[in-house]
C-alpha cells in the first residue's frame, strides 16, 4: 500500500520503519529537513519537506494515489486539519493522533465529518494497556476487540487449576457462557480446540470474555494469580490520569504521588476517588510512608526514564510480590532488557503498534469486512473481527447448522453493544460484529468461514 505519514517524531519514525519493513511504500512529511534526512538515510522511504496540513504539500507527497494518510505530529489541531485536507484531496482513509483529552468527545462526534478512519490518543491507549496488566497480573497477553469491550486473554494452566485435565466441553459448564476457550498452545503446537479437547497442566490457553465481566469470572475460576486492590502511581501525567480514572471505576484504590503542585491540584479536581500526594516519587522515605511495601501494583510514570527505572528497581526490592510497571520512552538502549523489570511500556511505541495493527487489518481487508485482526498462538492462528454488512449464507442460520471450516471457531458476537458468547442455537445477524478464531490464513469476509 501507499501510505503517507505526516510527522517525523518518534511515533512517526516508528510507524514509517515498521510499515516499510512490511513492504509498504512510505512517504514522510515534515518541516524539519534534518529529521527527514535522518529517516531517509536509515529507511527506504521518501521524504517531503513541508507543512502536512496544506494541499500543495500533500499533493507533492502523492495524496491522490495513497491508500492511507497518518498524521502524528505534536499538534492535535494540525493532525485533525491535515486529515480533513487529505480526505478532501482524495485520501480514502485517514488516521489522526489526538492527545488532548478535551477533544475526545468532539472527535467522536465529528469523525464522519472529518473523514477520520481512526483517532488515537496515545496516553489513553497506554493507560488502557496498563489497566489490563494491573487487573490481570497473571495474564501472559491481552488483546482487545469490539472497541475495547471484549478481551482475548492468554493464561497458563497450572496443575492446581480447575481447568486442568478437563475437556473443553466440561470447562464450558464452569464458564456458564461467560468465557470461551479459543486456542490452546502446547509446546510449539497450537490448537483450535473442539469440545473433546482435554486441557493439560502447562498449556497456555486464550479465553475470550466481555471485558467488564472478565475479572470476576477469571477470579472464580482461579485462572489469574494475584489481584490488585491498591495501586500506587508515581507521576501525575495524562497517562496517570487516564489510568487512575479507569482503575477507580472498577473499585481499585489508587494513590498518585506527584512533585508538581499545579498537577496535584488539577488531579484532585478531576479524580474524586483517587488520593493525590504532593511529593517526590524518588524519596524513599515518602514511598515507604505511603505504603509502597503493601501496594499490589506500582506504576512508574515520572518525567524521565532514569527516574522510572531507578524507582522500579527500588520497588522490586522492597515489594517483590507487587506488579511493577515501568514507563520508558527511549527504547534504543538494549540494556533495558537485561534489567529485572516486571513490565515495561513504551507509550510512543504502543501508539505506533496500535496504528500498525490497524494498517495490517486494512491490508488484509481490502474489499472485505475485517474490522480487527490479531496474529495469535505464536503466529499459527488469527483472531479476526468481521462486520456482517451484507446478506450471505452465514447470516440468520443457527451456528450448529452452518457448514464451518475445520480449525475455526466463532468466539463472540457483538450485537449493538450486547456481547454474546454464542451457542449452537445462536445465529449471526446483519449489523453484528463477529470474532472468529481460525488457523486458516487469508479470510477476507464473513462468508469465508464456510466450507
Amino acid at each position: 500500500m501507499k501510505i503517507i505519514v505526516v510527522g517525523c517524531g518518534r511515533v512517526g519514525r516508528t510507524i514509517a520503519d515498521q510499515l516499510n519493513r512490511e513492504g509498504h511504500g512510505i512517504t514522510v512529511i515534515d518541516t524539519d529537513t534534518n529529521a527527514l534526512q535522518s529517516v531517509a538515510g536509515t529507511q527506504n522511504v521518501m521524504g517531503v519537506v513541508g507543512n502536512g496540513a496544506t494541499y500543495d504539500t500533500l499533493k507533492d507527497a502523492g495524496v491522490k494515489e495513497c491508500d492511507l494518510m497518518i498524521a502524528v505530529t505534536a499538534s492535535d489541531e494540525l493532525n485533525l486539519y491535515a486529515c480533513l485536507i487529505a480526505k478532501n484531496a482524495g485520501a480514502p482513509r485517514t488516521i489522526a493522533r489526538v492527545r488532548n483529552p478535551h477533544y475526545a468527545k468532539d472527535v467522536s462526534r465529528l469523525k464522519d465529518e472529518l473523514g477520520l478512519s481512526l483517532a488515537i490518543n496515545p496516553e489513553q491507549t497506554c493507560a488502557r494497556e496498563l489497566s489490563r496488566l494491573i487487573k490481570f497480573p497473571g495474564a501472559v497477553e491481552i488483546d482487545s476487540f469490539a472497541k475495547g469491550v471484549v478481551d482475548l486473554i492468554k493464561v497458563k494452566i497450572s496443575d492446581k487449576s480447575v481447568l486442568a485435565n478437563k475437556k473443553v466441553v466440561d470447562c464450558a459448564n464452569l464458564f456458564k457462557s461467560g468465557l470461551r476457550i479459543c486456542t490452546v498452545e502446547r509446546g510449539k503446537e497450537g490448537f483450535i480446540p473442539n469440545g473433546d479437547f482435554e486441557i493439560k497442566p502447562g498449556d497456555v490457553i486464550s479465553i475470550i470474555s466481555e471485558s467488564k465481566a472478565a475479572a470476576r469470572l477469571f477470579k472464580q475460576l482461579g485462572l489469574i494469580n494475584g489481584k490488585s486492590r491498591n495501586v500506587l502511581i508515581l507521576g501525575g501525567s495524562k497517562i496517570a490520569y487516564y489510568l487512575a480514572k479507569s482503575l477507580c471505576e472498577t473499585g481499585i484504590k489508587v494513590k498518585i504521588i506527584e512533585t508538581d503542585m499545579a498537577r496535584c491540584e488539577n488531579l484532585s479536581e478531576i479524580l474524586d476517588d483517587a488520593v493525590i500526594i504532593h511529593g517526590n516519587g524518588m524519596n524513599q522515605e515518602l514511598l515507604i510512608s505511603e505504603g509502597i511495601e503493601h501496594a499490589d501494583a506500582i506504576v512508574a510514570l515520572m518525567d524521565t526514564d532514569e527516574e522510572n527505572i531507578i524507582v522500579s528497581l527500588f520497588a522490586k526490592d522492597v515489594n517483590p510480590d507487587a506488579k511493577i510497571i515501568t514507563e520508558i520512552d527511549n527504547i534504543s538502549f538494549s540494556i533495558i532488557d537485561s534489567l529485572p523489570l516486571d513490565s515495561v511500556v513504551h507509550p510512543k511505541h504502543l501508539t505506533g503498534q496500535y496504528i500498525i495493527r490497524y494498517v495490517r487489518a486494512m491490508q488484509n481487508s481490502f474489499g472485505s469486512n475485517i474490522e480487527t485482526l490479531y496474529s495469535i498462538c505464536n503466529g499459527q492462528a488469527e483472531a479476526l473481527e468481521f462486520k456482517a454488512r451484507e446478506d450471505n449464507m452465514a447470516i440468520g442460520v443457527p451456528l450448529s447448522m452452518l457448514n464451518l471450516k475445520s480449525d475455526l471457531q466463532i468466539a463472540c458476537i457483538n450485537r449493538n453493544g450486547k456481547i454474546i458468547i454464542p451457542s449452537g442455537k445462536d445465529s449471526i445477524e446483519l449489523g453484528d460484529t463477529v470474532i472468529v478464531v481460525t488457523k486458516h490464513k487469508g479470510l477476507f469476509d464473513l462468508k469465508d468461514i464456510l466450507k
